[in-house]
C-alpha cells in the first residue's frame, strides 16, 4: 500500500504547473472542434457559424501568425455578434472570435469598461 505522501507526489507530477501558450492554443482548438452544440447550454448559435465549416487552425494562429483568413470568414458570418458576445462574456483568451483577435477583444473590453465607469 502506498503512503499518502507518495500518492500526492504522483498526482502533482501529472498536473503541469504552467502550460505554454502553444499548449493552451492546442487545448482551445480541441475544445472548439469538440464542443457539444445545443440550445440548452446557449451554444446553439455555433451550428450556424461559418467557422464550424472551416479549419479551426485558422482561428487559433500561432503567436505572430496571420489572422486575415479567419477574420475574412467572420466578416460574412451571420452569428458574428453572438460569437463576439460569447467570447467577451467568457473571457476567451485565445483565437479569433466574432472577427476580433485576443488583443482586439482586450482593447474593446477596456473601452467598454471605461465607458461604464464614466457613467
Amino acid at each position: 500500500m502506498e503512503s499518502e505522501g507518495a500518492v500526492q507526489t504522483s498526482r502533482q507530477e501529472q498536473v503541469p504547473k504552467r502550460l505554454s501558450r502553444g499548449a493552451m492554443q492546442e487545448l482551445a482548438v480541441v475544445a472548439f472542434t469538440e464542443a457539444k452544440v445545443d440550445d440548452d447550454d446557449g451554444l446553439g448559435w455555433q451550428a450556424d457559424a461559418l467557422c464550424a465549416q472551416t479549419s479551426p487552425e485558422a482561428f487559433f494562429p500561432e503567436k505572430g501568425g496571420s489572422t486575415r483568413d479567419a477574420k475574412k470568414v467572420c466578416g460574412s458570418c451571420a452569428v458574428r455578434s453572438t460569437c463576439l458576445e460569447y467570447a467577451l462574456i467568457n473571457d476567451e483568451r485565445f483565437g479569433i472570435w466574432g472577427g476580433l483577435s485576443e488583443r482586439e477583444r482586450r482593447k474593446l473590453r477596456r473601452k467598454t469598461d471605461s465607458v461604464v465607469d464614466a457613467t
